[in-house]
């Protein structure tokens, strides 16, 4: 797995030919149970890591389009799934707990709930007021910036701007953004969450 801008964090990465953007998982390293968002199933080297790291206690599937190798992985190390609470009757995987806006997932660890997207109350997560964790409708194309989904799979683009619009105006101290797909943006991240919601 890579480093990323602080110590207990990590990301591992495939690349889709499709959409010539990497696909990204995440976890947050932590004394009671490290935290998976959005898992991609693992290569041989990149789970020997996370298992010298204690593998994983709790796993975040933020959409139903970003299921990826979550049940394997939570099989694997006994870790308990948690899902939208919005797809909760269609969701593909059979999870322990549902979130939705305003949930504390982990001591340090709020839901914000996405909507206009392509999937009902998409959720992000902002760790410790400074850093994003998005799922489907932030996305990285492009080394430096940001941008929503293409509007053809929008379900409502006004909807999806205001959402971006509010988690600029309550965490106004993000500096990292954490992509589930493209390229992450390690500085001024509320400066560019402010760019894409204008």
């Amino acid at each position: 797995m890579k480093r990323l801008h602080r110590p207990d964090l990590y990301a591992w990465s495939s690349f889709d030919e499709g959409r010539d953007i990497d696909f990204n998982g995440v976890a947050w390293i932590r004394p009671d149970g490290n935290v998976l968002v959005d898992p991609l199933p693992m290569s041989g080297h990149d789970r020997a890591h996370l298992e010298a790291l204690g593998g994983a206690a709790l796993i975040v599937v933020t959409n139903s389009d970003h299921v990826r190798g979550a049940a394997d992985i939570a099989q694997r190390y006994g870790a308990t799934l948690c899902g939208p609470r919005a797809e909760r009757d269609g969701f593909p995987l059979a999870c322990s707990r549902w979130l939705a806006d305003g949930d504390e997932v982990v001591p340090g660890l709020q839901i914000v709930e996405m909507h206009g997207s392509k999937t009902p109350g998409e959720l992000a997560l902002v760790l410790d007021r400074t850093t994003l964790v998005t799922g489907d409708l932030v996305r990285g194309h492009a080394g430096g910036s940001l941008n929503l989904l293409p509007d053809a799979k929008l379900a409502d683009r006004a909807r999806a701007v205001a959402s971006v619009r509010r988690i600029v105006e309550k965490y106004p101290r993000i500096e990292a953004v954490l992509v589930g797909d493209g390229w992450p943006v390690f500085h001024d991240g509320a400066s560019a969450l402010a760019m894409l919601a204008a």
